[in-house]
């Protein structure tokens, strides 16, 4: 069976009954976001030219996010929200990437590693995003932030 998620869209935002896992009570926290971002290829030669064909997806996974009913705000969500447009973003700075290199025969490997690097990359966000604004505690570096995520996806739009 496969997994529910609800796909990254402009004209959709992250509501509470998204959430759907068990709350960790005891965490200290009062939502937690599973979004991430996928990817699956193709690749053929056709006339000696390698036709590579890349899929990327941006997922948030409702089975693994979770969230205290008591303490829930729409403040909260929309930290919750950024968490899944800063994975939206690094969906875009992976296709970016994809765009910028030149694959060689062992592009599989190639495609890896270009995954997982810009995975690494979104997981150091994700960290720094709650680090700075205290898991949306400093309202000043939340809304800083949220500013800037936004901007982000605008200067990536090319690779939506």
């Amino acid at each position: 069976m496969e997994e529910e998620k609800i796909v990254w869209s402009d004209d959709y935002q992250l509501q509470w009954s998204d959430f759907k896992a068990a709350t960790a009570s005891g965490s200290g926290f009062v939502a937690s976001t599973s979004s991430g971002i996928a990817y699956s290829y193709s690749y053929r030669e056709v006339n000696g030219k390698k036709d590579i064909k890349v899929k990327v997806a941006c997922n948030f996974y409702p089975q693994k996010s979770w969230y205290s009913k008591k303490d829930a705000s729409v403040y909260i969500l929309k930290h919750e929200q950024t968490h899944f447009d800063i994975s939206e973003l690094y969906k875009r700075i992976f296709k970016k990437r994809i765009d910028e290199t030149q694959f060689s025969d062992d592009m599989k490997k190639e495609l890896e590693a270009l995954f997982y690097q810009t995975e690494d990359d979104r997981v150091e966000m994700q960290r720094k995003f709650d680090s700075e604004s205290d898991h949306s505690k400093n309202k000043e570096k939340e809304l800083e932030w949220e500013v800037y995520v936004a901007q982000q996806l605008v200067a990536y739009e090319r690779w939506k």
